[in-house]
């Protein structure tokens, strides 16, 4: 694994962050992380991550508005959205702001990890044309 890939990771319950993040730090990645949408939009500006994991349901400012303010200023970072639920009306409405992948929360990491290598691909593909 790559440490120079940065990796912000952005959910509202500080459990699941803590244990995401000990785990991609496992994989050996650099991970970062925000607790809400105006912080993860700061941290965006200030850290440039390769790749974000964003949680679709947090207060104050969902998954969907805070990836629709990111996308004005920076419409090239892969985001893989985390949602607690398969069948949420907020994951269709995400898509249309592009998207690399969904992981749900009930899923093992190592579906999160599949996405996240796959998102790098196609994004370090992107980056060579």
């Amino acid at each position: 694994m790559d440490k120079n890939i940065k990796i912000l990771l952005v959910d509202d319950q500080e459990d699941f962050r803590q244990l995401m993040r000990f785990w991609l730090k496992s994989k050996g990645y650099s991970v970062i992380v925000a607790p809400d949408g105006d912080n993860a939009i700061k941290m965006i500006r200030e850290e440039s991550p390769d790749l974000m994991f964003l949680d679709l349901n947090m207060p104050a400012m969902d998954g969907v508005e805070t990836l629709k303010k990111i996308r004005e200023f920076n419409k090239e970072l892969p985001a893989i959205v985390i949602s607690a639920y398969v069948d949420d009306p907020s994951a269709k409405k995400i898509l249309s702001y592009g998207v690399s992948g969904v992981f749900y929360k009930s899923k093992n990491f190592e579906e999160a990890l599949s996405l996240l290598e796959s998102a790098l691909r196609t994004h370090k593909k992107l980056k060579r044309d």
